[in-house]
């Protein structure tokens, strides 16, 4: 899974339209058409499953055909008990009877439908991580055993991996930078779990790991998509034809999608999600705030990206009307702490989807220190009539908070440096009057420009003005 720090918000399709894709999907539906038919006849075996005789009955009942069919009914009967759809009365007698989560999939809520749908999703996440049968098959002993050392397998190790995986497809997915809901090629992904991050050029080495890695993959994501999760292109047989093999129509091996390409579903994103909230990890939605303060929705987006708040930001202005929302954000962006430039121009970026009606609310901070910079801004942009001039103290303190507030939300970003560079050239003199900016992130600020201007003298110049500004403030 990712580490530790709080992944991208992800915006999350209706419960209810989540709900419609669980009772979808191939496994989720054959499991409960098993549940509903199972009866006093059913039995199972020692270990839950159904009994050998009863599965051509439930591969005829679910429409299964091919070499795989007794598994996929097998699979679908396990993931009926493990959900709670079938419940077993009498492990010695072998009898079942239906379970009390089957009543959910058609009588209860969609938060109901989900739950169980999670619980079937951890079965099939579980069998993902266990080795092909034909390998189980061939580690058995003469008494029947499987001999797990002559696998090669830990199955802490298989389950750590595809957690690993299947968080980074996940932080793809909901990244602002990654491919959206667009699928991400498999060797790409089986990468980002093998190559170093500081690693050039891989070796053959790590690219035969990677190859490898592939492989798993393949195998289960194949597991993986009849439950809904993920929607997935194979790996082309073609490409792991043996070189023994005929030889059949020419291949094109620049064609990436040949090598397997894997997305996240809308349900995958919830299921995903949910698992990582379980696990302990910060992985907020979209649409959490709009039932809070206006405190709590600067601070909270202030981590989001530009669409992400955005999008957070007008759900919330849709359950309150203009004014009073346009004060109560204003009140929240007063500050002197180091998130202080940040919520202000995220309050800056909430106002400007607000309409004329807020007008009072700017108006009544025009002389406000901190707030009058960005309420000119707003009235200025609205061509409103009689905003008055800021004084040259506040433009330098505007311009400093907002280069503070850049800082924080994109570090050293090429945006920034344009901004940085655009500063220096249009204002003459400007760190000379920029130094004694009362603003407690003026000397930070301009340690920054002197970092991120390219010319060498103008980024000693602010050097020299960060040295003055940290010695007025005692630093």
């Amino acid at each position: 899974m990712p580490d530790s720090s709080p992944l991208p918000p992800v915006r999350l399709r209706p419960e209810a339209e989540l709900a419609h894709a669980a009772l979808s999907t191939p496994l989720l539906s054959r499991a409960a058409r098993l549940a509903r038919w199972a009866g006093p006849e059913t039995r199972v075996d020692a270990g839950g499953g159904l009994a050998e005789e009863q599965l051509p009955a439930a591969v005829e009942l679910l429409g299964l055909t091919g070499d795989d069919a007794v598994a996929h009914a097998s699979e679908a009967w396990r993931v009926a008990v493990d959900a709670g759809l079938v419940e077993i009365v009498d492990e010695e007698a072998g009898t079942v009877r239906a379970g009390a989560e089957l009543g959910l999939l058609t009588g209860g809520s969609p938060h109901d439908v989900l739950a169980v749908w999670l619980t079937a999703l951890e079965t099939v996440l579980a069998d993902a991580s266990v080795p092909d049968l034909d390998d189980l098959v061939a580690a058995m002993d003469e008494d029947g055993e499987v001999d797990f050392s002559s696998l090669d397998w830990d199955p802490d190790a298989e389950a750590e991996f595809l957690d690993g995986v299947l968080g980074n497809l996940y932080l793809l997915t909901v990244s602002e930078d990654g491919p959206g809901e667009g699928p991400v090629p498999l060797p790409a992904l089986a990468a980002s779990m093998i190559v170093p991050d500081d690693m050039g050029e891989p070796t053959n080495d790590v690219l035969e790991q990677v190859s490898d890695a592939m492989m798993r993959l393949d195998d289960q994501f194949r597991t993986l998509e009849p439950v809904g999760l993920v929607e997935y292109r194979p790996v082309d047989e073609a490409l792991m034809a043996d070189a023994d093999d005929e030889p059949g129509a020419p291949v094109d091996d620049t064609d990436v999608s040949r090598y397997g390409m894997v997305r996240l579903t809308p349900l995958g994103v919830y299921g995903l999600r949910a698992r990582l909230l379980e696990a302990g990890f910060g992985a907020p939605a979209v649409g959490e705030l709009v039932d809070k303060g206006a405190d709590a929705l600067l601070d909270g987006t202030s981590a989001f990206g530009q669409s992400a708040a955005r999008a957070e930001t007008e759900q919330w202005l849709a359950r309150r009307e203009p004014l009073a929302s346009a004060r109560e954000l204003l009140a929240a962006a007063r500050g002197a702490d180091p998130g202080a430039p940040l919520r202000r121009l995220r309050c800056q970026q909430a106002l400007s989807l607000v309409g004329a009606e807020a007008e009072p609310a700017l108006r009544e901070v025009l002389d406000d220190p901190e707030l009058g910079g960005l309420a000119r801004v707003w009235l200025s942009e609205r061509g409103v009539a009689e905003v008055p001039a800021p004084s040259e103290e506040l433009v330098f303190w505007l311009t400093v908070d907002t280069v503070a507030a850049q800082l924080q939300a994109e570090g050293n970003s090429d945006e920034l440096q344009a901004l940085v560079e655009g500063l220096a050239e249009q204002h003459s003199g400007f760190f000379s009057a920029a130094w004694r900016v009362d603003h407690p992130a003026t000397a930070d600020v301009l340690e920054a420009m002197g970092r991120l201007h390219p010319d060498k003298k103008v980024a000693k110049e602010a050097r020299k003005a960060a040295f003055k500004a940290r010695s007025q403030q005692g630093g």
